[in-house]
């Protein structure tokens, strides 16, 4: 390369590593080359007394939340909890050196023992249900007389028809709402006996009423995926259920932990 199309005072990005779980495991492990970054970095272990973290070489940087980085590190995650019981990192935590990664096992030993103690045996499954909302609506006019009232009053008097209009979509709102809640709690009443313990998460526009979350014991699954195919059959036609998993348990476990001794270690 000749001098003029080098870069001036181009700094190599300084090396880090990057976590993606923590396992328990005394013997080193390799993953295979499926590093974050599409390097092809080897995910191995570092290890602290019976824990390992599991990492691979990254420059030092900020990731976005990208389709693809956010894929590689769940399936990271996904290919490490084929033999281990994971404590999944948040998305994107960087370390510089293997030694802060030991400093932090060392620092959370008894705290991350005791999650792994608790997580053991146990995965994610994520349900979220959705419906036609417009569909609801044309229902909800057939079984409310107040509404089919106010509907009938904004179409025959034409022009003043500001406060029934406001009314009219309160009504409605209010109407989808109970029936919103009340389909979401039989869901989780039919569930419930099956999981360990359930997280309901935030529904992601019009048409989700259900977001939620469900660790279950494996020798568990087939009871509780027999469970969702069955109120999903009974809601056919009314709503649709998209079940995804087994995952490591995203959900319930929250581990975003930074060396004490200076925020710049971590």
């Amino acid at each position: 390369m000749s001098a003029e199309n080098e870069t001036p005072n181009a700094a190599p990005a300084q090396a880090g590593k990057y976590v993606y779980c923590i396992i328990e495991t005394k013997e080193p492990r390799s993953f295979g080359p499926i590093g974050i970054g599409g390097r092809g970095d080897e995910v191995y272990t570092v290890h602290h007394d019976g824990l390992a973290a599991v990492v691979s070489n990254t420059p030092i940087q900020v990731y976005d939340p990208t389709r693809e980085n956010v894929f590689a590190h769940e399936q990271v995650n996904e290919t490490v909890m084929r033999e281990f019981t994971v404590l999944p990192m948040a998305f994107g935590v960087l370390f510089r050196t293997e030694d802060d990664i030991m400093e932090l096992m060392r620092g959370t030993y008894d705290a991350l023992r005791d999650v792994l103690a608790k997580m053991a045996g146990k995965v994610e499954f994520g349900l979220k249900v959705n419906w036609d909302r417009e569909r609801v609506i044309t229902e909800l006019e057939e079984e409310s007389e107040e509404i089919r009232n106010l509907k009938e009053q904004i179409t025959s008097r034409g022009g003043s028809t500001y406060f029934a209009r406001m009314q009219l979509g309160r009504l409605v709102e209010t109407a989808l709402a109970e029936k919103s809640d009340a389909y979401v709690r039989e869901v989780y009443d039919y569930l419930r006996d099956t999981a360990v313990a359930s997280r309901a998460n935030k529904p992601i526009g019009d048409k989700m009423i259900m977001n939620a979350a469900f660790l279950i014991e494996r020798d568990r699954e087939q009871e509780f995926d027999a469970k969702v195919k069955e109120i999903a059959a009974k809601y056919e036609g009314k709503l649709s259920f998209k079940y995804t998993g087994p995952w490591p348990p995203y959900n319930f476990v929250h581990i975003r932990l930074k060396l004490e001794r200076g925020e710049g270690a971590a």
